[in-house]
């Protein structure tokens, strides 16, 4: 299969995905994940009429991102990767929404920089539900708490939370934590499935799926 085949297949599992979970299949975003990939590579996917991405690096996004975005209207793009403080002006001017706000020193320094620059990007709380040590994201226990201070202190909007599971263990119960932890924060969106386990997010609630080798092949 060629990449825009690929596309379609996911596409298509998706729609399934809700159905089976007695959704509406424009509930749900599809994120293809383009980190690595080149301008060439992504193409297609744009072509195809997909027009929401996720990167996982600010420099390598800045690399390619805005000469795609002038050839393409209504491109969204989404930082799925960690941020740095000292690369936050830069992915305030760059992308539209954060996926992986985590501490408060990187929701300060957002915050900071979107007054600076007079811009309002979504934001998501990035949540280790698995409490893996190399990874990033709050405590599954510090969530609501670092949500309420987003929001109150720093005057953020905090549009959801998201996850990523541990690699070798059932995403199912991280998935069903992310989704009452969202409830309790008073939150409705979630982003949270990848390759190996969207449709099985989908029928966890979630409102954004962040696909990437499904659709671009192996990197």
């Amino acid at each position: 299969m060629d990449l825009q085949d690929r596309l379609e297949d996911v596409r298509n599992r998706m729609r399934k995905a809700a159905a089976e979970a007695g959704r509406r299949p424009e509930a749900v975003t599809l994120v293809a994940v383009s980190k690595t990939f080149d301008a060439e590579a992504i193409r297609p996917a744009i072509a195809a009429g997909q027009r929401v991405f996720g990167e996982n690096r600010v420099q390598e996004a800045q690399g390619k991102w805005p000469a795609l975005r002038a050839e393409a209207a209504g491109i969204e793009l989404h930082l799925i990767g960690p941020l740095q403080s000292n690369k936050t002006a830069e992915a305030v001017a760059l992308f539209d929404v954060i996926e992986t706000v985590d501490r408060e020193k990187i929701a300060r320094a957002i915050a900071a920089e979107m007054a600076r620059q007079g811009r309002a990007l979504r934001l998501y709380v990035q949540v280790n539900t698995g409490l893996e040590p190399q990874k990033a994201g709050i405590a599954p226990d510090d969530t609501v708490a670092f949500v309420a201070l987003c929001r109150d202190e720093l005057g953020l909007t905090i549009e959801g939370l998201m996850c990523i599971p541990p690699a070798d263990e059932n995403p199912g119960p991280h998935f069903a934590l992310l989704a009452k932890l969202a409830e309790r924060c008073n939150l409705d969106r979630l982003s949270m499935g990848m390759s190996g386990d969207y449709d099985v997010a989908i029928g966890f609630g979630a409102t954004s799926v962040r696909v990437g080798s499904a659709i671009f092949g192996t990197r």
